[in-house]
């Protein structure tokens, strides 16, 4: 399996909002993640099936990476809604096909204490995401702690050279 971890883009200030859930990507969140999602896209040529929190900047980056994978389905998955704890995520994971190519669009630092414990089956984290960063983690057989192999970690602005 190969499971393509996605930060959300950059979204409009907390203190705007009364609900932490309705945050929207900004106009330059948006355009700047059309352009990371391109380099996604030229990394990683063909999504299984694309996830995301449920929170609304979350789908918002996951429908702009599908767009890349022509209009591919975007699923939400409380599991990776913030505050979730790693096993939540990775059973969602074990559910998914073994020859799969998983994307999942999520929060920090949920992604980072995610990452590592699947690469290193530490409690925190060692791979900070930067809104709109992405890594590839893959494995050999079932998904479990510990057993991801890092294939590449790469921030918004690298991906986004990568697109153009």
């Amino acid at each position: 399996m190969k499971l393509v971890l996605i930060r959300h883009a950059q979204a409009e200030e907390r203190a705007l909002l009364g609900r932490e859930y309705d945050r929207r990507l900004t106009p330059d969140g948006r355009r700047r993640m059309r352009v990371a999602a391109q380099g996604i896209r030229v990394l990683i040529p063909e999504i299984t099936f694309l996830a995301a929190s449920p929170l609304v900047r979350a789908q918002q980056t996951a429908d702009i990476v599908a767009e890349q994978y022509r209009g591919l389905d975007v699923t939400p998955v409380d599991a990776l809604a913030p505050g979730q704890p790693p096993r939540a995520v990775l059973a969602w994971l074990k559910q998914q096909p073994m020859d799969a190519t998983v994307a999942a669009v999520g929060h920090e630092p949920d992604l980072g204490i995610f990452a590592s414990h699947l690469l290193a089956r530490r409690t925190q984290s060692f791979l900070p995401f930067k809104k709109g960063a992405a890594c590839l983690i893959e494995f050999v057989g079932e998904p479990a702690t510990g057993q991801g192999l890092l294939v590449w970690m790469l921030t918004p602005s690298i991906l986004r050279r990568i697109g153009r």
